[in-house]
């Protein structure tokens, strides 16, 4: 691996930490703010606005300029969002401006994996980067957990500075100024990401036009490029199980939460734990995969998607802590297992259609609106007074039957389509050896 892949990591690492350490610090915001278990179930949905709104933008935006630079933009819009949240404003309303960080953020992030390695490290790379960034969501809710329990916000709030009121006077804000620190560290790794010598993309920006009419320009490119993904026969089946395993992925932290709370009698500092078990499984699965799965084997997964579904079901039967740890690892493990390789098949067939950054921005429009629809689906089931048992259930056999039809849809690209498809994995296959 080149040596800039590290300093990226490094960069994706620190952000993804403070991202999911903000999201247990909101959750005890609202919580002990009396806000309903609905909000606090949507803190998921309203970080993907966004990633869903601005998709058309976010994606040229990140092939316009260097990618380190627009990692670094991005970081700072996280910080105005966690001020935000700092100093008053509603958390829905903050953190879906940390959304927008974060929206802008990740097509650089994996962008820059096909600017700077050749498509036979992209596997690999995944791996590292997905393994990584489960360590950190792992680090990160654990982190989170600790800054708003206790032993730690006891010392932090003990911490002031002279002849200076900051107002800050619980947990979760104390929590939220330190993870302000957390994003500086990212932004300075970001200064440091080289630049890979790709030839910039310019915004078609017409001087006679106003803003508006300039961005809204960059939609029928961005519907191009989405339409085309998902004409592709491999494009479409690597995008459809990668959009339903974040839209489910994306859920289950908070998911997670709310079933320890009713289930083991968890407070958001312990019941953080438990999600980052999950991680943990997936950390595994993901790195499991990079070592034993190629390109032109990624569609050999679906299959486990379908278990994921089935297992969030099983869920609802646990009780005793010691079934739901390996219980929990067992489930990331199949969502990673999946997700790596099916997420290089993705980003090889995207860049060779339309470009880094312009495939990675319809990739996150899609799996983000997947994590918004079913976010909506899972809050609305517990804003109509279900139980997080009957709302995980819903959840599951939803998750389950889409997988299933995902299955199915491939299947059918295989008898209508072989000599297509069998041409697209043999791009695959030599391009391994590039």
């Amino acid at each position: 691996m080149k040596r800039g892949f590290y300093t990226i990591m490094s960069a994706q690492f620190f952000s993804s930490l403070a991202d999911n350490a903000l999201f247990v610090a909101a959750v005890e915001l609202m919580r002990t703010s009396g806000a309903p278990e609905w909000q606090r179930a949507a803190l998921v949905p309203i970080f993907t606005i966004f990633y869903v709104a601005l998709a058309p933008l976010v994606g040229a935006f990140a092939d316009a300029l260097p990618k380190g630079r627009v990692m670094f933009i991005s970081n700072a819009i996280k910080v105005v969002g966690c001020v935000m949240m700092l100093f008053g404003s509603h958390p829905l309303l903050a953190y879906a401006i940390v959304g927008l960080g974060a929206a802008a953020y990740s097509p650089a992030k994996y962008g820059i994996l096909t600017e700077l390695l050749p498509a036979s490290q992209l596997v690999k790379a995944n791996g590292w980067i997905e393994g990584l960034t489960i360590a950190s969501i792992i680090l990160g809710i654990v982190l989170g957990g600790q800054l708003v329990g206790h032993a730690l916000s006891s010392h932090l709030l003990a911490f002031d500075f002279p002849l200076i009121d900051t107002g800050i006077d619980t947990p979760p804000e104390a929590a939220i100024a330190t993870l302000i620190l957390v994003y500086a560290v990212a932004a300075w790794f970001n200064t440091r990401i080289p630049d890979t010598g790709v030839e910039m993309r310019p915004l078609r920006a017409n001087p006679q036009y106003g803003v508006t009419r300039n961005l809204l320009s960059l939609l029928p490119d961005f519907w191009h490029c989405n339409a085309r993904l998902w004409r592709d026969k491999l494009g479409q089946i690597s995008l459809a199980t990668t959009t339903l395993f974040w839209g489910a992925g994306g859920n289950l932290k908070y998911i997670v939460l709310a079933w320890a709370s009713l289930a083991l009698g968890y407070n958001t500092a312990q019941a953080s734990s438990l999600t980052g078990v999950v991680a943990i499984g997936t950390a595994i699965g993901a790195v499991v995969a990079s070592m034993r799965m190629r390109l032109d084997m990624a569609t050999r997964v679906i299959p486990m998607g379908i278990g994921m579904g089935l297992l969030l079901i099983g869920m609802n039967a646990i009780h005793n802590v010691w079934v739901a740890v390996p219980f929990l690892i067992l489930l990331g493990g199949l969502g990673g297992f999946l997700v790596v390789p099916m997420n290089a098949l993705l980003q090889h067939r995207g860049h060779n259609l339309m470009g880094a950054g312009r495939s990675i921005a319809v990739q996150n429009f899609n799996e983000n609106a997947s994590i918004l629809v079913l976010g909506a689906f899972y809050s609305a089931c517990t804003g109509l007074g279900l139980s997080a048992y009957a709302a995980i259930t819903a959840f599951g056999v939803v998750v389950a039957g889409f997988m299933l039809l995902i299955k199915r849809w491939h299947e059918q690209n295989l008898r209508k389509y072989p000599e297509e498809v069998e041409h697209l994995l043999a791009i695959a296959r030599s391009d391994k050896h590039h």
